[in-house]
């Protein structure tokens, strides 16, 4: 545990009464054999005096002074990491249905996969976490306003449907609105919870064309930014994926570097997931992410408990050898 670790790390400079008490004892030590040395009948004095007992005679000292030692990291004040969940927090999980999500080249399919992914997602959250669900391809849509209803948010998962067309820019905007309305509903005296966009996509977007354009994600992730809210990307797919439109063969590839540029402009983070596998362990860390946090708690009980009982130790050691405490 380190020192930014310590509430009070000034009760440290104890330590240096400890290691003078520590000094005073050998010195009083040295000091008393010096004078039965000086002593003129050391047969007379070998009689009066109990006999030495070595080594175990110094036990209680040395626990005394562990036990000092402990006492004063209590009074420091130690803090240990506690992982607790969150209860004021709204997600919006964005997800991409554009006819690219028929590819096998994830199985069995990437729609079928990222459906079982985000349903597992939505189970794992903590409960005071609200989850909606945004869908988008040529338009986007709302499907849940932000719940703590997990069923409604899964329903609406499985009910997902393909349509043409990918507007990224659309579907970052509709999750933008949806958690400023659910903040405004929700915020009271604390104001609105913190939000989050996750945004789940395989391909470029093609409506508009131009990902810097009013309507585009460039441009609505710098509005996320400014609103406060990150999006963590995942680019889900592989180089490999290819669909059949109209009888022909298409390659549908992702597009990484859309996805970060988007993760990047929002203040969020990327995630790439070219399995089903891949995807649930993406989603597990964002789990962990955004359904906890970290807090720091007193951890200073334990140092008292043991710095005491290896006080009333020391105390009995003395007692037992030497009949008298230290």
């Amino acid at each position: 545990m380190s020192v930014s670790g310590f509430t009070s790390p000034w009760w440290f400079l104890l330590l240096v009464v400890v290691a003078a008490l520590g000094g005073g004892y050998l010195w009083a030590q040295r000091r008393n054999r010096r004078e039965t040395m000086r002593f003129s009948n050391l047969a007379l004095l070998e009689r009066v005096t109990p006999k030495r007992q070595g080594w175990p005679k110094h036990v209680p000292m040395a626990l005394l002074g562990v036990a000092l030692v402990l006492l004063t990291v209590g009074l420091a004040g130690p803090t240990a990491e506690q992982r607790i969940p969150r209860n004021r927090a709204t997600v919006l999980l964005t997800m991409d249905v554009s006819l690219s999500m028929k590819a096998r080249d994830v199985s069995p399919s990437r729609l079928r996969a990222a459906k079982q992914a985000a349903k597992e997602f939505a189970d794992k959250l903590p409960d005071g976490i609200n989850l909606g669900l945004v869908s988008f391809a040529g338009t986007a849509t709302v499907m849940v306003m932000p719940t703590t209803d997990r069923t409604s948010v899964k329903q609406a998962i499985d009910s997902l449907q393909l349509s043409e067309a990918t507007a990224t820019g659309d579907g970052i905007k509709a999750a933008l609105s949806a958690i400023d309305s659910f903040g405004r509903m929700i915020g009271g005296a604390q104001g609105p919870p913190p939000a989050r966009i996750v945004l789940m996509a395989d391909g470029g977007q093609t409506i508009p064309r131009e990902l810097d354009a009013p309507r585009g994600a460039y441009t609505q992730a710098e509005a996320a930014r400014k609103a406060g809210v990150p999006i963590s990307t995942i680019s889900f797919g592989t180089e490999h994926g290819s669909i059949e439109i109209q009888g022909q063969r298409q390659r549908v590839e992702v597009d990484d570097a859309a996805m970060r540029q988007i993760a990047d402009l929002s203040g969020g983070d990327f995630y790439k997931a070219a399995s089903a596998e891949q995807l649930r362990q993406v989603y597990d860390t964002l789990q962990e992410q955004i359904g906890y946090e970290i807090e720091r708690d007193d951890a200073s009980r334990p140092w008292f408990v043991l710095g005491t009982l290896v006080t009333i130790l020391a105390a009995g050691t003395a007692l037992l050898l030497g009949r008298r405490l230290p």
